[in-house]
């Protein structure tokens, strides 16, 4: 094998499986901040339990047919109980996230929920077991100054459904963590069923205790939720095959822009300077973390001894 195969196989096997991941849990944030953006539509006639009802409706009705034409069965898993906890903590971080968006701008909502990556890199350490060093644990502390200002606790200015993203954002990790648990023993169709099903029976019991009869509108924005909220979780599984945990996490600030392009554009809504202020820190943070992510990736690989020709 020539030099220059070698070089490119190299640069191959460094590159193709992290960048493939970032780039699909971009892909899978335009999708999850369509999916918030309607959801807060909806909340201006329908309970929030029922916005993620009807999410979790159409996330069932598409995976019924994708099970179905599956080769096996998708509900047989190597981790079932693992499978069912992801799918209480998607769900729990769900109507928490759309409860807030009643109060809340929807860019200071995701810009708050943004604590999750930082959660995510810290909690891949003790449930993962990845490496993470002091530098990446200072920017993501201070990636929650970021939050902290976000939020302004203790001012005027705080808005206690804050409280709501950051309990969602709390599950949300957890959801994320599990992802990636899960990736290595289960298919995406597996993870997914579980999702819908877990998701779709808790709403099910739920739902019928703040029931609001929709109009042919709402049902039909509903779809338009459940469309875009499968087609988001579903890359986010495909991009946790692809990369790690620690790496892709801080990634998924990349939300804040087009939230905040939809909240102007469909709600008039133009978010406060500190908004702006924090989220720079929380992104600035997150790109030095995926940063040292990277190096330390490279360096890994590099030591790997290469198979010859």
């Amino acid at each position: 094998m020539s030099s220059r195969d070698v070089a490119r196989n190299l640069t191959r096997r460094l590159d193709d499986r992290p960048f493939r991941g970032i780039v699909l849990i971009i892909a899978a944030t335009v999708f999850l901040a369509c999916s918030d953006a309607l959801g807060k539509y909806l909340m201006l006639t329908l309970p929030a339990i029922e916005v993620a009802w009807l999410r979790f409706l159409v996330f069932v009705l598409i995976m019924v047919p994708v099970a179905t034409a599956s080769a096996s069965s998708p509900l047989k898993s190597v981790r079932p109980g693992l499978q069912v906890l992801r799918g209480l903590a998607l769900v729990f971080s769900s109507v928490l996230f759309i409860s807030s968006l009643r109060y809340l701008p929807i860019a200071q909502a995701s810009a708050t929920s943004f604590v999750a990556p930082l959660l995510v890199t810290a909690l891949s350490v003790v449930v993962l077991g990845e490496t993470v060093g002091p530098r990446r644990w200072v920017a993501t502390l201070v990636g929650l100054i970021g939050v902290l200002i976000v939020v302004r606790p203790g001012t005027a200015a705080f808005n206690p459904a804050a409280i709501l993203t950051l309990i969602s954002a709390l599950a949300w990790a957890a959801t994320l963590i599990m992802t990636r648990m899960i990736s290595g023993a289960d298919r995406v169709v597996t993870t997914m069923a579980f999702a819908a099903i877990v998701g779709f029976a808790v709403l099910c019991v739920l739902v019928p205790f703040v029931w609001v009869t929709p109009s042919w509108r709402d049902i039909g924005l509903g779809i338009g939720v459940g469309v875009a909220s499968t087609a988001g979780q579903w890359i986010v599984v495909l991009a946790f095959r692809h990369a790690a945990a620690s790496l892709l996490a801080p990634f998924s600030y990349s939300q804040l822009v087009w939230v905040a392009i939809i909240g102007f554009v469909v709600f008039g809504e133009v978010p406060g300077v500190w908004t702006f202020v924090g989220a720079a820190i929380i992104i600035g943070s997150g790109v030095y973390t995926a940063h040292r992510e990277r190096r330390r990736h490279l360096r890994a690989v590099a030591a790997e001894p290469y198979p010859s020709a």
